[in-house]
């Protein structure tokens, strides 16, 4: 029975979408509704802070509104939603840097507001800050492999690489995660 659950679910995802792509305005929100914990959950772990993961998960709601034409259906919603998701959070790391060297230039030093401390005190958000720290490809690894529970295969579909190069990434990482962790615990 729980096998037929998720297998409706996933029709019901692929009728919403189709729905969706005729202009059903309705479809499209049950759509939104459905996938927005997850949006912002990868934008949170991606940012750690929160007012970019907010700003990450509107901007993917609002280009969603116009790529959702685009989905052609051949892997798992969730995986397309996931890249569309890693794309919104570059741009906005792009945009934020951007704007930080105007200000810079211009001699002016913006305060950023709820920012997380530099030191959690809880050993978990100290491993996920440090994850933040990782280089892009390995932090999109580990998030995928660890924070959302996908296999190396999955996350390599969802990375478009290849799965052994997904483990050479989550590999990379752990050596780096330790490093940073000791420096960390040392602070």
């Amino acid at each position: 029975m729980t096998a037929m659950v998720l297998e409706d679910d996933v029709v019901s995802d692929r009728e919403l979408v189709g729905r969706a792509r005729s202009g059903d305005r309705q479809a499209f929100g049950e759509l939104v509704g459905r996938h927005y914990d997850f949006i912002h959950r990868v934008a949170w772990r991606w940012s750690g802070n929160r007012a970019d993961a907010e700003d990450i998960a509107q901007e993917v709601c609002v280009r969603l509104g116009k790529a959702i034409r685009t989905f052609r259906g051949e892997g798992a919603f969730t995986t397309w939603l996931y890249a569309m998701t890693m794309n919104a959070a570059r741009d906005l790391k792009r945009k934020t840097l951007r704007d930080s060297l105007k200000t810079e230039a211009f001699g002016v030093h913006a305060a950023i507001a709820g920012e997380m401390p530099e030191e959690p005190d809880d050993q978990a958000e100290r491993l996920w800050t440090s994850v933040r720290r990782l280089p892009d490809k390995q932090r999109e690894a580990v998030m995928l492999v660890y924070g959302e529970g996908m296999s190396h295969a999955q996350a390599a579909d969802a990375m478009g690489l290849a799965e052994a190069t997904v483990s050479w990434h989550v590999h990379e990482a752990k050596k780096r995660l330790r490093d940073l962790m000791r420096v960390a615990g040392d602070d």
